[in-house]
């Protein structure tokens, strides 16, 4: 009877071991069947129909598959793209920028290369969130719009970008705001100012000059400096005469007994100059 008994210990590692072994048999099995390998117009096929089924995460894997199994055929190279484009109509942006990336890498000549920039710099302007969270995402989907206009300027996904970019540059333009004005509230008007200022000189085609310039008048009448709370009033009466933000900078020197007046040194009268 002793020879039949094991202790408690003995008894558990032999399940284990069992258990083991039986995983391992199951998982080879499974492994075998993923990855049997299949002709590529096969493939292709199959990942085609599942995106033209909106399976796209199914599609996406159908592409890789196709390289995987096949990566010297003509269907390789296309796959890849398409698999790029899955990932992107999945929502899966972070995939579809490093499956663009990696085409650009190895098919720099393909003529597929514009659509690839094009794809990857999509993928970072919809991950844009609201002025009140970080903006990395919208200055790396700026980077990559302007990538497309440079080096594609006459493809039609350069027409795109740009118009995507005067959007994205808005955008960056009203996270500057509203920080400036946290700042302005705080009576931290330096730091305002500087915010102000990369508004006015950085994104001055965006909406937000007219407020920019408002809040540099009202900055510079809190510090004291007056002939350059003078000139943004000025210049904001030149190019937005309008506006109301126009009509609170010119209250606001009517109540300090001031004018709007252009200070020929200033850096503001430069940066109208050049932009205005």
């Amino acid at each position: 009877m002793a020879k039949f008994c094991v202790n408690a210990f003995q008894g558990k590692a032999l399940t284990v071991i069992i258990l083991a072994a039986f995983l391992l048999t199951g998982c080879s099995s499974d492994v075998v069947e993923t990855y049997q390998e299949k002709p590529v117009q096969l493939l292709y096929n199959k990942a085609l129909a599942d995106l033209n089924s909106e399976n796209y995460i199914e599609a996406a894997k159908g592409f890789d598959e196709v390289e995987r199994q096949h990566p010297y055929s003509v269907w390789s190279t296309k796959a890849q793209v398409m698999s790029a484009f899955a990932y992107y109509q999945s929502n899966r942006y972070d995939q579809a920028i490093l499956a663009a990336d990696r085409f650009i890498e190895l098919h720099p000549g393909s003529k597929d290369v514009p659509y690839a920039y094009y794809l990857k710099s999509i993928s970072y302007y919809e991950q844009i969130t609201g002025v009140g969270r970080d903006q990395k995402v919208t200055r790396q989907a700026l980077d990559a719009l302007e990538k497309v206009v440079r080096r594609f300027p006459n493809s039609e996904y350069a027409r795109d970008a740009r118009l995507k970019i005067d959007l994205t540059r808005d955008h960056l333009a009203g996270k500057e705001m509203e920080i400036g004005r946290y700042y302005l509230n705080s009576k931290h008007y330096i730091a305002a100012i500087n915010r102000f200022r990369s508004v006015v000189e950085t994104y001055q085609t965006t909406s937000h000059v007219p407020e920019a310039l408002h809040r540099l008048t009202e900055s510079y009448l809190s510090l004291g400096i007056t002939d350059e709370a003078k000139t943004a009033a000025a210049v904001l009466g030149h190019n937005f005469p309008g506006s109301n933000w126009y009509q609170d900078s010119y209250a606001l020197l009517d109540d300090a007994y001031l004018k709007p007046e252009v200070k020929e040194d200033s850096w503001l009268t430069k940066a109208w100059k050049k932009v205005f």
